[in-house]
């Protein structure tokens, strides 16, 4: 088929063609925004998932969705062995002074900026540029101190939203990379939002294990936060996202084909959405067929082992790789460190430096007590593949 017509959109969070599978979650989003505009109370959330399984398309989506109900948006992603302030400060900026050009709000949007500069200069923040007229706030945001400051900041911004009828919300990605300081101070921020019923909204995406994080950084998390499960889209939310975007440019794809890309690549959106768009390139007709699917297999798994997967073992040293390829050996986990242990012939308190250097860099995570598995889908098939 005409490569140009190609429908299916494999890149690292790009937008399918077809969202499907993941209404509830949007209309969730949708109802925290609106209620927040009116100024109820209004829960934030942290998207749970594995890689490729489309929580920064969703994060996307959700931005779309507030800034159509009034929201201002701010979108970041928590690096590695990054400060939050660092983080925040160029976004909680740019909205202040967004919000300072509304007369209701430019008095409170005003000390805000005040206490931003004072909050820079706590924290050793570059400031570009220079703010006329501006100057810091002694004794507002600049304990040094990011649990009692990013509050005040986040109040300032919140009461000039109400303000102005507006509101603010807040995307983070890769939460999972935050530090423990950082991540309490962040739900700390949010929990007095909450508590003082200003329309600031927080979501989240991050790795499984974040909902565990939050709830050891600061206990009421658990209750102050929605935690939407993001996985492998069910048999039929699968077909649809295959077989619409392909109906959508008036070709087809026979039932044999859609049936074979559901099952064996598990409903993973990142996966359908590669073998879809190979398949789409290899068909010679108007209609995608079982033989198509088949003869694109081996491109579609040499595209995401260069890819998808390879990245990521790259970042392991030799000893963390070992560590993993193991893993992989012993089947599809979840994992037993008592038997990953065994198999190295090592102690498992031995091992521990390693397992949490793997988990630090996003490539294991714990499951439950003594047990790992992987971040990424279908990882365990790759490593076999590497034997």
């Amino acid at each position: 088929m005409d490569p140009y017509r190609n429908p299916f959109a494999p890149g690292a969070g790009s937008r399918p063609p077809e969202l499907a599978g993941r209404d509830m979650i949007l209309k969730e989003a949708k109802i925290a925004c609106g209620r927040a505009i009116l100024g109820r109370n209004a829960r934030s959330m942290i998207l749970l998932g594995l890689r490729g399984t489309g929580k920064t398309v969703l994060l996307n989506e959700i931005g779309k969705i507030a800034q159509k109900e009034g929201l201002l948006v701010s979108k970041v992603e928590a690096p590695e062995k990054e400060s939050l302030a660092r983080l925040l400060y160029p976004e909680m900026r740019k909205v202040m002074r967004s919000l300072s050009t509304v007369e209701a709000a430019r008095q409170i949007a005003t000390r805000g900026l005040n206490g931003l500069r004072g909050f820079a200069s706590i924290f050793k923040i570059e400031i570009a540029g220079i703010e006329v007229g501006v100057e810091a706030e002694p004794g507002f945001a600049d304990s040094g101190d990011i649990q009692h400051d990013l509050p005040d900041l986040f109040e300032a911004i919140g009461q000039a939203a109400e303000a102005s009828g507006k509101g603010w919300i807040l995307l983070v990605d890769e939460v999972q990379y935050l530090s423990e300081t950082d991540l309490s101070a962040l739900i700390v921020a949010i929990h007095e939002m909450s508590q003082k019923n200003l329309p600031i909204l927080l979501v989240g995406a991050g790795l499984p294990q974040v909902a565990r994080l939050a709830g050891e950084a600061k206990s009421y998390a658990e209750r102050l936060f929605l935690y939407p499960g993001v996985g492998p889209l069910d048999s039929a939310s699968a077909a649809q996202a295959v077989k619409k975007p392909i109906i959508d440019e008036q070709a087809l794809i026979s039932p044999e084909a859609l049936a074979c890309i559901v099952d064996r690549t598990k409903g993973y959106p990142f996966f359908l959405q590669e073998w879809a768009s190979i398949s789409w390139n290899n068909a010679e007709g108007q209609e995608i067929t079982l033989d198509d699917v088949s003869r694109s297999y081996a491109e579609t798994l040499a595209s995401l082992d260069e890819g998808f997967f390879r990245v990521r073992i790259d970042r392991l040293t030799k000893v963390e790789t070992q560590f993993v390829k193991t893993m992989a050996e012993l089947g599809d986990g979840p994992y037993a460190m008592a038997d990953i242990a065994k198999a190295l012939g090592r102690s498992q308190s031995s091992l521990g430096p390693t397992r949490a250097n793997i988990i630090s860099k996003g490539m294991i995570y714990s499951t439950d007590h003594g047990y790992l598995a992987f971040t990424v889908p279908l990882f365990a098939e790759f490593m076999r593949r590497q034997s």
